[in-house]
């Protein structure tokens, strides 16, 4: 079920000297051990163990630290006014937290409400002033500039890019407050990322639309399995959202009807369903339904339906041939849907193939059972 009218899928994209009076911070009453009020859920636990090398205690102590710097930060806002240039935690269990300000009269204040003062040359304003004003020239930044921020540790706005030369000159051309900004050389170059979900459309040679089936990997690379009469090798895919996606690698049809698409670093593969209703449905394996077991299907024209399994190794003649191992179910479907994920509970079951009727007044649908596509091609399916 191949739709090859042109659909229109949106997407929010949505990107001087300091002296310091020195007094210790974030201590708790009696010098206790801070804790944790809300024990964190097991895996965030675990992702901090991981990404931060913290023990479970660190951990502990950090997060309380974090939240109570949370708290003196607005305090200090309030208690400094426009003096306020930005604030801060530091060490391994945030131990230290920091308040910048630009008058030095304030530093008492910021002791009181129990942070520690850095006396700097601008407060906050100017620094978001100057972060605008690189904003409203940002038509004119070069390629090689693709980031600039506000970096309230050293009272400056930080400018990246991989010719400084390159950069200077569009601060230059800004108008902004050459003192207020720093070049640094960076080869970074941020992108937008979009997840890779069953049931979501993704159109061919920007025209045709189908709908993604699973998510997989082979090796290294991700991508996604589909309808084999979606698309032959080599044709690309743009997403949902019309944004580049991919280049199928394999497809066969009739015969069978599958295929898989590698696609670019800007989509992330997801072990998910979309299940049009604002959530999505958690892929765990590719266990293979019975006969008269419920099954539901997502794809990107109808959203999701459900039914039963009907019959295992059915033949279909299309007019562009036959083909044989297909499932046929009572779920409806119509044109656009086809690659979409058919799913029992958690499993994954196959892609949308073909059938008759539609949604309004029901129909029969039939699947390729995914395991035949994922032996195939040596993918893995990927799982949440």
């Amino acid at each position: 079920m191949l739709h090859r009218r042109t659909v229109l899928a949106g997407c929010a994209l949505a990107v001087t000297a300091l002296a310091t009076v020195a007094t210790p911070a974030m201590a708790e009453p009696n010098n206790s051990p801070a804790s944790s009020a809300v024990k964190p859920p097991p895996a965030m636990v675990d992702a901090m163990q991981r990404d931060l090398g913290l023990t479970p205690a660190q951990i502990d102590a950090r997060l309380a630290n974090e939240a109570k710097a949370m708290s003196t930060d607005a305090k200090v806002r309030a208690a400094i006014g426009d003096a306020y240039a930005g604030s801060w935690v530091s060490g391994t269990t945030a131990e230290s937290f920091i308040v910048a300000t630009s008058d030095a009269s304030k530093a008492g204040a910021v002791l009181a409400a129990g942070a520690q003062p850095k006396i700097v040359g601008r407060n906050l304003a100017a620094l978001e002033s100057a972060e605008a004003a690189l904003d409203r020239a940002a038509s004119g930044a070069p390629a090689s500039t693709s980031v600039w921020y506000v970096d309230v540790l050293s009272n400056s706005v930080v400018v990246l890019s991989s010719n400084t030369a390159e950069a200077e000159a569009f601060v230059a051309a800004s108008g902004v407050d050459k003192s207020a900004v720093r070049v640094e050389q960076s080869n970074e170059q941020p992108q937008t990322y979009y997840d890779v979900r069953g049931g979501d459309a993704y159109y061919i040679n920007s025209s045709a639309r189908c709908s993604i089936g699973f998510s997989v990997r082979k090796g290294s690379t991700n991508g996604f399995v589909s309808a084999g009469h979606c698309g032959r090798a080599g044709n690309t895919t743009t997403g949902y959202n019309r944004v580049a996606q991919g280049t199928f690698q394999g497809s066969s049809f009739p015969g069978n009807d599958y295929s898989w698409v590698a696609v670019n670093s800007n989509w992330t593969p997801r072990g998910w369903v979309n299940n049009y209703s604002g959530g999505n449905v958690a892929v765990k394996g590719s266990t293979a339904a019975t006969v008269g077991s419920s099954i539901c299907r997502s794809g990107s024209t109808t959203g999701w339906h459900c039914g039963t399994v009907q019959q295992l190794n059915a033949s279909v003649r299309y007019s562009q041939g036959t083909v044989s191992g297909l499932t046929r179910t009572n779920v409806c479907a119509e044109p656009g849907d086809s690659g979409g994920s058919f799913i029992s509970g958690s499993q994954a079951q196959g892609m949308t193939s073909g059938g008759s009727g539609n949604c309004s007044s029901g129909g029969t649908t039939y699947f390729q059972p995914v395991n035949e596509a994922l032996s195939a091609y040596g993918l893995t399916l990927v799982t949440g």
